[in-house]
């Protein structure tokens, strides 16, 4: 059966509720205070944004407190935000939408306050035009506004490196893995002078490969949205991920590394991954712009200088990036527009940049000396604006489908990491994967 862009919008809101329970606060609103203003607003967000000096700032101008609470784990932030906005109660003010997740959270537009009413239609001009688009639903109401984008780079220690013999320059590293073929190459040197993985996980590596895609190229979804090709059978051989040549990639390139034993095979997010920056189980991580600041915070205080950045293998991709919504259960909708209208203003952009990595999409921001001129004491002074900022200008969206986040985490990942176990084969894994894809995808 096709389905279409059109037909999933029909059915989307009711479809999707059933599944998650999402539409409840479209159903009954919470009354908005108006002319009143709040003693504190709540910011939801996951992973390092880099507000803390933001939020004193703000706290100092406005006589507002505002309460920033964090969940490491994009999966865990999603289901706790699933269930705020399905029980009215316990979202935050302003809540952080991921690129992933956010084409599931417009499908309840009724959720989200329309922020068109609180920011002047000039605003638009202020951000990189995919960006600002992309928090917009298809009938035009505005539900997020931009942060950050993910341009990528790779993470990597100096002193491991120099150990196993291999160039420690930026440049010089840069220059070992121009494909993921030599990649692959520079892991099995490394495992054979150290004993040990380069790379810290699998999943790792498919994010990059799966976001280096180019537009018009279908990941889990097509452009229309069809999770399976129009007019086959709903079989697993005929699932838009199952033909994708970028998941095919992403998949083939994870089991060649398996197999050449280049992988420290720890899962993403786990204590023993978080571990690992500092105790040496891998050399090196695949980071967006925003993994500088996790990685910063793992390997602590006295890792400073000993990591580095370099380029990916085949060139620019984005990884990740987000926007500021406002819940419709906000008590303070306007009071929570006007703050997530300055987190995400070029200055505090700047701000969050320097303070933990997540990149600028305001258009101001790029262009300021200020950013473009900015290196990170942590990552040995690299020129971190410069890095990511060129990788941001190479970057060509890609089309996410509805679900993208729960098939990529939920499946996609997930078969990885029980192939990375060794729970199962490689064709056990890509069956295990397949299957799994309608019962997260479908909506």
């Amino acid at each position: 059966m096709r389905v279409t862009k059109r037909r999933l919008r029909q059915v989307a809101a009711v479809a999707l509720a059933a599944a998650t329970a999402l539409s409840v606060a479209a159903c009954n609103k919470s009354p908005a205070q108006t002319g009143q203003k709040p003693t504190k607003l709540i910011v939801d967000t996951f992973g390092e944004f880099g507000y803390e000096p933001l939020v004193k700032q703000y706290e100092q101008q406005t006589g507002i407190k505002v309460e920033l609470r964090k969940t490491g784990n994009l999966g865990e932030y999603r289901n706790k935000l699933v269930r705020y906005l399905a029980t009215r109660k316990g979202a935050g003010d302003v809540v952080a939408l991921e690129e992933g997740i956010i084409n599931e959270f417009k499908y309840n537009p009724a959720n989200w306050v329309d922020l068109n009413e609180f920011v002047p239609a000039s605003k638009a001009g202020e951000f990189l035009p995919w960006k600002w688009d992309l928090g917009k639903t298809t009938e035009g109401q505005l539900i997020g506004l931009p942060t950050d984008a993910g341009s990528l780079g790779v993470a990597y220690r100096i002193d491991l490196f120099e150990a196993a013999g291999l160039a420690t320059e930026r440049d010089q590293v840069t220059a070992l893995w121009p494909d993921w073929d030599k990649f692959i190459e520079v892991g099995k040197a490394y495992r054979q002078k150290t004993g040990k993985g380069i790379l810290d996980s699998v999943t790792s590596l498919t994010n990059a490969i799966l976001f280096q895609g180019q537009p018009g190229e279908p990941l889990f979804y097509d452009d229309q949205d069809n999770l399976w090709t129009p007019g086959a059978k709903q079989e697993p051989q005929n699932l838009i991920a199952a033909n994708s040549p970028r998941v095919k990639a992403a998949w083939d390139a994870a089991v060649k590394a398996l197999d050449a034993n280049i992988v420290a095979k720890t899962q993403t997010w786990s204590a023993e991954w978080s571990a690992g920056f500092k105790n040496g189980t891998f050399a090196l991580t695949f980071a967006p712009s925003w993994m500088t600041g996790i990685v910063e915070g793992n390997a602590g205080p006295e890792f400073k200088g000993k990591w580095d950045l370099a380029g990916v293998p085949g060139g620019a991709g984005n990884w990740g990036g987000s926007w500021l919504a406002v819940p419709v259960t906000s008590q303070y909708q306007e009071e929570a527009a006007k703050l997530a209208d300055f987190l995400t203003n070029a200055q505090s952009q700047i701000t969050a940049f320097k303070e933990k990595g997540p990149l600028p999409t305001n258009k101001t921001a790029l262009a300021s000396p200020d950013f473009q001129g900015y290196t990170n004491p942590y990552f040995n002074n690299a020129p971190t604006g410069k890095i990511f900022g060129e990788a941001l200008a190479k970057i060509q969206p890609i089309h996410l489908g509805p679900l993208h986040g729960s098939v990529k985490e939920g499946c996609f990942e997930a078969a990885l990491n029980a192939l990375q176990a060794g729970q199962v084969d490689k064709d056990a894994a890509w069956k295990q994967f397949l299957d799994c894809v309608p019962t997260k995808g479908q909506v």
